[in-house]
């Protein structure tokens, strides 16, 4: 939350704001909302920044949708060590993303952190899943109704509703002149970025990216897992991770997956050559533990 003043008399407390928002989701390790948030200037209370003022914009109050994660106590742990480790987690993660927003990654933007109630507040992406933009090998085809002036009503007629990337994505407003062949290289690039600052994501799957449906930008979320690391056999092990979940996920993938790669190893430069080596001990390790 930004203030250009800070008032304690109108600070809303996390707790009161998770009073107010929508529930989306729960993981392992947090309970997800939706909420939202005003700016404060001197002249409104809850309205926009002064600067914003004084540059001429508009004095009406500046709503802010955001994605309110919040890591709840767990019983089975003791409390000292559940507030240590909340604390920790919840701290990593906003520093990683300061990181990645600072290096020009794609990262929601952070709102507020509010460590004593394990709360961290995010920028709210509106746009899909990537995972379901990709085929996943289950789909069921998709049909519309047609309307005939001359149908008298008793005979129903329907055509299949072309499912690819562009019609899925229109259905977010995205631009429909997203292909998968972008959308795999997005996503290379995006990793690329992610490890040149020596960031390992630790659960790269496509449940955890969303394209922006205002500019059709890949956005990474979920860095709850997320350290920092230079060792190439980590990096490895993240895209060995985003592969695992491509085949388990995606039937048929392995096109989809060499462009990711591509995009990859053309962003992230000299440490390709080290880094495809690990993932390909990796791959040849998996095998063997599993043949």
């Amino acid at each position: 939350m930004v203030f250009d003043k800070f008032d304690p008399a109108i600070w809303i407390p996390a707790q009161r704001l998770l009073e107010m928002s929508k529930w989306v989701g729960q993981g392992a390790e947090a309970r997800v909302f939706k909420t939202y948030i005003r700016f404060r200037s001197s002249h409104d209370n809850w309205g926009p920044l002064e600067a914003d003022i004084k540059a001429g914009c508009p004095s009406t109050p500046v709503m802010d949708d955001i994605l309110f994660k919040h890591r709840f106590s767990k019983r089975y742990r003791h409390p000292t060590l559940d507030a240590m480790l909340t604390r920790q987690r919840l701290i990593g993660e906003a520093r990683t993303l300061m990181r990645c927003l600072r290096a020009g990654v794609n990262v929601p933007g952070i709102r507020l952190v509010d460590v004593s109630e394990g709360c961290l507040g995010l920028e709210f992406i509106e746009g899909p899943v990537v995972r379901y933009l990709i085929p996943a090998g289950t789909d069921e085809p998709r049909y519309r109704l047609i309307f005939h002036e001359e149908n008298d009503g008793e005979e129903l007629d329907y055509e299949e509703i072309p499912d690819n990337i562009s019609t899925r994505a229109a259905e977010w407003g995205c631009a429909s002149d997203i292909t998968m062949e972008t959308l795999m290289e997005k996503i290379g690039v995006e990793i690329a970025k992610l490890h040149l600052i020596d960031v390992i994501h630790g659960d790269l799957t496509t449940s955890n990216m969303l394209l922006r449906s205002s500019n059709n930008d890949l956005v990474l979320i979920d860095f709850g897992l997320a350290y920092q690391s230079t060792l190439v056999e980590d990096k490895a092990v993240d895209l060995y991770v985003l592969e695992r979940a491509f085949t388990s996920t995606h039937p048929d993938s392995e096109p989809l997956f060499a462009s990711i790669l591509a995009a990859y190893a053309n962003r992230i430069g000299k440490d390709w050559d080290q880094i495809k080596k690990r993932l390909d001990e990796g791959k040849i390790l998996h095998l063997g533990l599993n043949g």
